[in-house]
């Protein structure tokens, strides 16, 4: 469960760099401790956009010799957990980077829940906490509950209310009618996203015609799908896990379900979304996204998949990375480890990610993809809150 990667350097290297200037002492590195899931349900997201970032980011900051730190560079050194999406696991671990390890630096966990459950140990050692893979509505109240705190992925607010705004713009073309179904699962995050959601769309215009949530963890989805379908809506709308992102969208298929827009999501940016529908995928709609196109982001796809040996995800993954850009321009804007002085780099600061350019105000990143959709193979943003090369949503034609 416990697996500490050591700095990969070569035998021969070691040799010669002890020769030259001796041989690297614990001072020479940054010790960086990580916990997340790799086993229980978060592992499948995970596993996609959480630890692979982590691999490319130490991979790619030992490779440039380190990151900058006053006058010397320093290699970073991983020290890695597995949480098994229980969040005692996740605090029992965080405490343990903490106090037994003392890591210079702490990533949080991976999912909204385990990221909340191990704030406090984060603000009790002083430890900065740029979160991710956390969406919530609070987090202007997080983050002033406890300044040491970052929040980068958006709110539910937002991301609900990007579902209204492009079904409003595909209406307005003519290109969908007025009424649809909205799906949740029964749990925190589908909850908070539907009741945010809901009121986005009737005050938008839009008439629900069907409106049901099923339990966490549900394997069969045909009588939501089928129950949508008697509905006969012009668009479906469902805030979903990923297990039940692809279930739904695999019952929708099986049940050619006839809808003009079809949104699911969360893990409809992932690789493997397309890789097991194919065509079918083209026009689904989802929760986040990115401007592939930028050079930026090519160069950041191509390592990914060079160095990990898998494609990223067309959203979280790439604010992962930029989260773990943030931390390192911001070691070396404080010039040391001193957790409180990188806490205000990253407050006062800017910093250049894959994502572009990423500020905080008041600690939370305003500027973020809410919606996109998969289009000639590539998911690309259809919307955001200010960020620039969203691509005009299109209809959805078909499940072949």
């Amino acid at each position: 469960m416990h697996r500490r990667t050591a700095l990969k350097l070569a035998a021969s290297a070691i040799l010669a760099g002890a020769l030259c200037t001796g041989a690297a002492s614990a001072e020479d590195v940054i010790k960086i401790g990580a916990s997340a899931a790799k086993t229980g349900p978060l592992a499948g997201g995970s596993t996609v956009s959480h630890w692979p970032n982590i691999q490319l980011w130490v991979h790619n900051v030992n490779e440039k010799g380190g990151i900058q730190v006053g006058d010397k560079k320093m290699k970073v050194e991983l020290v890695e957990y597995d949480d098994q999406t229980s969040g005692a696991t996740a605090v029992k671990n965080i405490q343990r980077l903490a106090t037994v390890d003392k890591v210079d630096f702490i990533i949080p966990p991976y999912g909204t829940g385990l990221v909340i459950a191990t704030a406090p140990i984060f603000a009790k050692y002083g430890y900065p906490m740029v979160a991710v893979t956390a969406i919530s509505d609070k987090v202007d109240e997080l983050a002033a509950k406890w300044p040491n705190s970052f929040w980068t992925l958006g709110t539910s607010t937002a991301f609900a209310e990007a579902v209204a705004e492009t079904l409003t713009k595909l209406r307005d073309k003519g290109d969908i009618g007025n009424k649809v179904a909205v799906v949740n699962v029964a749990d925190a995050f589908g909850i908070e996203l539907a009741n945010a959601g809901k009121p986005a769309l009737e005050k938008a215009g839009f008439e629900i015609v069907y409106d049901t949530s099923y339990p966490l963890g549900t394997q069969d989805l045909a009588p939501v799908i089928n129950g949508a379908k008697a509905a006969n809506p012009d668009a479906f709308v469902a805030f979903s896990y990923p297990p039940d992102t692809f279930a739904l969208t695999g019952q929708a298929q099986i049940s050619d379900l006839d809808v003009k827009a079809f949104y699911v999501g969360v893990a409809t940016s992932f690789p493997a979304y397309a890789g097991k529908f194919g065509k079918a995928a083209e026009g689904v709609l989802g929760a986040g996204g990115v401007n592939p196109d930028t050079p930026e982001m090519q160069a950041y796809i191509a390592k990914h998949t060079e160095v990990t040996g898998q494609a990223p995800d067309y959203w979280a993954s790439a604010v992962m990375y930029s989260s773990l850009q943030v931390l390192e321009q911001a070691i070396e804007a404080a010039g040391s480890l001193d957790k409180a002085e990188v806490i205000k780099a990253m407050t006062d600061g800017s910093f250049d990610t894959v994502m572009g350019t990423m500020t905080f105000d008041k600690n939370v990143n305003r500027k973020f993809w809410t919606i996109g959709q998969w289009q000639d193979g590539v998911y690309y943003g259809v919307g955001s809150t200010g960020l620039e090369g969203a691509k005009e949503p299109v209809i959805k034609t078909g499940w072949n």
